[in-house]
């Protein structure tokens, strides 16, 4: 799995100019079909049909889905969604009020705030790391919000802060795509990072 930003178009640009490598060996992947269709639901719960760009790598000759920033895996709700859940969720907000707040069932955001909520530690650990490392002078790390969740929301938004001040093209990306691309998608999967 690679992610890639959401422009169908500009992901076969990109592909056509071989610049999308391989996480495996880093050689340039070729076109190799399409993953399976797939519909995820948008912000206002409007179905969104993605059917993802298969490839393959002549290098190692490993198969990889080109996933846009948009989703995360395996997730029927877009990354915006789930990122709004946990950051109402650090506010302090119980998973029935923000899956009505969400149009959502209650049993799938109970569900994400749980995944997250396990891998908490982790995750922070990791964008603070992201955040360092990117950070374009001496960062200002996230202090203490008051629980392992609110802790690991306040680090991805501070690294999608630090992104967008070394990178100023990406204002406009969420912090929730920055999470999906930083973990390849993977920001829910329970192997992550």
């Amino acid at each position: 799995m690679v992610t890639v930003e959401a422009s169908p178009v500009r992901v076969e640009k990109r592909l056509s100019a071989q610049e999308i490598n391989c996480p495996g060996c880093g050689m340039a992947v070729r076109p190799w079909g399409w993953a399976a269709r797939r519909t995820v639901r948008d912000v206002g719960g409007r179905p969104l049909v993605l059917r993802p760009r298969r490839t393959r790598c002549p290098g190692c000759g490993a198969t990889h889905v080109l996933l846009p920033v948009t989703v995360l895996l395996r997730r029927a709700d877009v990354a915006v969604l789930i990122g709004a859940a946990l950051v109402a969720r650090a506010a302090g907000a119980g998973h029935r009020t923000i899956a009505a707040g969400l149009g959502r069932a209650p049993e799938t955001v109970r569900g994400w705030l749980r995944r997250f909520t396990s891998r908490a530690d982790v995750v922070r650990e990791f964008f603070v790391r992201l955040l360092v490392h990117l950070a374009p002078s001496d960062p200002s790390l996230p202090g203490p919000a008051g629980s392992a969740l609110a802790d690991a929301v306040a680090s991805v938004l501070a690294a999608a802060d630090a992104i967008r001040l070394r990178w100023p093209g990406l204002v406009a990306v969420s912090p929730w795509q920055v999470a999906a691309a930083a973990s390849g998608g993977r920001l829910l999967a329970p192997a992550w990072p």
